[in-house]
């Protein structure tokens, strides 16, 4: 009599074979003397929610920060190597990083393994040259500027919203409730976008990001 087999691989959960995800809606817009970033917190392994606080906005330097969307371990691990790049120039040059650099070097790394990595980044800061700026970095290894930028799986639910909406040189408080108002419009659509809202702001006046976080029963006054 044949017997009969149990495949443990096979039967297992999907979530438990599943890389983190960061699979996300992720934003950054330029004011009036820097830019705000944004982001969700929900973190997930195949269909299950692994962390519903993660943190996506992910310190570079000082004045630089990028929000992540993609594979949550690629995504930390090229913005760890990108953090040594422009640690190393900042010792050496005796200044701050520019924004525009951090961005060629997250591009190059984005390109060189799109292959074997899933990270799209928005990268986000202020330095002294150019002010505040903006720079989208998807899948694959496109760098682009742009006033406003969005990304993850809940972009697609809030364009309408953020073409409408966005107007350059806006106050700061202004900025700050228009990213936290579309990120939380995202996570009402989307799936794979939850949790909380994080927003940090980056400007000349301080060598440090101010730090926001918006819960769900304060989405309601955004």
């Amino acid at each position: 009599m044949a017997s009969i087999g149990f495949d443990m691989v096979s039967s297992a959960p999907d979530w438990l074979s599943a890389e983190h995800s960061t699979g996300t809606t992720i934003m950054a817009a330029e004011f009036n003397g820097g830019v705000v970033i944004g982001a969700d917190s929900r973190t997930t392994t195949g269909s299950y929610i692994a962390n519903r606080v993660t943190d996506k906005l992910t310190r570079v330097t000082d004045y630089i920060y990028c929000c992540r969307s993609g594979s949550a371990a690629d995504t930390q691990a090229i913005a760890d190597i990108v953090n040594y790049h422009l640690e190393f120039q900042r010792m050496e040059m005796n200044e701050e990083p520019l924004v525009e650099t951090a961005a060629k070097i997250f591009q190059e790394m984005v390109y060189n393994y799109r292959s074997s990595l899933l990270a799209g980044l928005i990268v986000a800061g202020w330095d002294r040259r150019k002010g505040g700026q903006v720079y989208c970095v998807p899948v694959g290894g496109m760098r682009v500027r742009e006033k406003v930028a969005i990304g993850g799986s809940g972009s697609g639910y809030i364009y309408g919203f953020v073409d409408s909406n966005y107007k350059e040189n806006m106050e700061k408080e202004a900025c700050v409730k228009f990213v936290a108002k579309a990120v939380s419009l995202a996570m009402d659509r989307d799936g794979s976008s939850g949790g909380v809202v994080r927003i940090g702001i980056i400007d000349g006046t301080s060598p440090k990001v101010e730090r926001r976080v918006y819960t769900e029963d304060q989405f309601s006054s955004l």
